[in-house]
């Protein structure tokens, strides 16, 4: 982090005209060859991206041949990447690609936790619901990792452990997409019992670019290589089913509902965000192909991740007005105390640096 931007806030909350808080957030933004073209704060930070890995982790099962091997579909496909709210289809749907698999919800090793979702959340207090591992937010994620052990001939027994030969292809398929060496990835446990990555936050960007720029390619009919082919597969899958992504009104879904199939993007827990932009749908100057975006939002603060996304949505001309017009109610959240009175503002400043390249 630079000296400018280590006292430099993202994003100050007030209450009334008293500053309340300040979250400081690292912003990487890269062109279509990946390099380093707008940065805000520390764009290399070491960043665990949680979730937002989601597609590539998606990227290797695909790669097994497991979709075609069970029947996935790309309804399936977008499951797989997705942190979803566990609302009744989402919990439908991952049983369903469980019984394509011919495995059980015994096999799964992540665990039952309380939904993203207050409303699912609500329903299931009433109802004195107990939820199980098809519960679990990433059961999309494990149900295809399950899948895929068994396309490439292994055992589903500790699929998630990281010496299973599918963490071991993971963990190759990784390295590839955000351009490091896999010496260069230091891996811990994610919530949902998987391997997760940490790595410079450019090299998220980067991945979501790929994204973007391989969707690209797929809509001009130029020849790809397969690896390609696949990513775009994901792109298209998770742009077309983002109800599948995330859920009803969370930011991911009402995202990629907006800008029709041109931006792609990811959330991951703590603070960071993933998002690729299509060529033709963005504003920066000088750059004719897809971007990548990367943040990091450091306290983990998720409302604050979202209006700084949606920040950048403006600044980088992503879309257009009535597109970003969308997100509107993520950008500069108010503040309301608990008779509903407006009580604070939240501001957003995030002054892009334009990068040697």
């Amino acid at each position: 982090m630079t000296a400018a931007h280590a006292s430099q806030a993202a994003v100050t909350t007030y209450r009334g005209p008293a500053v309340e808080n300040r979250h400081h957030a690292h912003v990487a933004v890269v062109d279509g060859a990946g390099r380093l073209l707008l940065a805000f704060g520390d764009p290399h930070r070491a960043t665990l991206p949680r979730s937002a890995v989601k597609p590539a982790q998606a990227l290797a099962v695909l790669e097994t041949g497991a979709l075609e091997r069970f029947g996935f579909d790309e309804t399936d496909l977008a499951l797989m990447c997705a942190s979803h709210s566990s609302e009744d289809r989402h919990i439908a749907r991952a049983r369903a690609m469980l019984a394509k698999a011919h495995v059980t919800e015994e096999e799964m090793r992540c665990g039952g936790h309380p939904p993203i979702s207050e409303a699912v959340e609500r329903a299931w207090i009433k109802r004195d619901f107990v939820p199980t591992p098809v519960c679990s937010n990433c059961s999309g994620k494990h149900a295809g990792m399950l899948a895929a052990a068994l396309a490439m001939g292994q055992t589903t027994t500790n699929y998630e452990r990281p010496e299973h030969p599918l963490q071991q292809r993971v963990r190759r398929t990784m390295a590839e997409l955000v351009d490091l060496n896999e010496a260069d990835i230091a891996w811990g446990t994610d919530g949902c019992n998987l391997p997760t990555p940490s790595f410079a936050l450019d090299g998220l960007a980067r991945l979501f670019m790929k994204l973007a720029h391989a969707a690209d390619k797929a809509a001009r009919g130029e020849p790809a290589s397969t690896r390609d082919a696949a990513l775009a597969r994901i792109c298209g899958a998770m742009t077309a089913h983002p109800e599948y992504v995330a859920g009803e009104g969370r930011f991911c879904t009402v995202l990629m509902s907006a800008f029709g199939g041109n931006v792609v993007g990811k959330v991951g827990a703590e603070g960071s965000y993933g998002l690729g932009v299509r060529a033709g749908a963005h504003g920066v100057d000088g750059i004719d192909g897809p971007i990548g975006l990367a943040v990091k939002v450091e306290d983990g603060n998720g409302a604050m991740l979202t209006a700084v996304v949606t920040e950048l949505l403006h600044e980088l001309r992503i879309g257009t007005p009535s597109q970003r017009a969308q997100l509107d109610a993520f950008r500069a959240p108010t503040i309301k105390n608990t008779v509903g009175l407006e009580v604070g503002r939240t501001e957003v400043r995030l002054p892009l640096t334009r990068q040697a390249t």
